[in-house]
């Protein structure tokens, strides 16, 4: 009796334990991007992950601060493009926009400097002004 419950619970184990491919496949084809309660969201079927948060580019070091972390971004066409569209919405050049971005997120490599990890940008969703209500800047000036 005792064996035969033995290969009741293994037959039962290996049928629950069954990987449907064609449900999986189905799931990531019509769910491209689905944001988590942060800034970023997992990475979409062709690799690309989004990143939400605000970005600023000075003195040849660009940077992109979400809620979770803070990444460096990597100089290419596609940050000198954002860095472009930027402009528009700067009042002076130590100025952060709020933007919206996928990309590959990479490892520092372990002789520079900076943030662990750095923001590969493939594609530029939307760029805007900050929020006047969030802004937590404080300026020191000499009279």
């Amino acid at each position: 009796m005792k064996h035969l419950a033995f290969f009741f619970i293994i037959a039962l184990v290996f049928t629950a334990c069954k990987n449907d491919k064609t449900q999986t496949t189905d799931l990531q084809a019509t769910d491209k991007i689905i944001l988590d309660s942060g800034n970023q969201a997992g990475k979409t079927p062709d690799g690309l992950t989004l990143f939400n948060g605000d970005f600023i580019y000075y003195a040849d070091a660009a940077v992109l601060q979400t809620k979770q972390d803070i990444y460096g971004v990597i100089a290419n066409n596609k940050m000198t493009e954002l860095n472009t569209m930027a402009e528009a919405f700067k009042k002076e050049a130590t100025d952060y926009v709020t933007v919206s971005v996928r990309g590959h997120l990479k490892p520092k490599p372990e002789n520079e400097e900076g943030w662990p990890f750095r923001i590969e940008i493939k594609e530029i969703l939307s760029v805007s002004a900050p929020n006047p209500e969030t802004n937590n800047v404080v300026k020191l000036e000499s009279k």
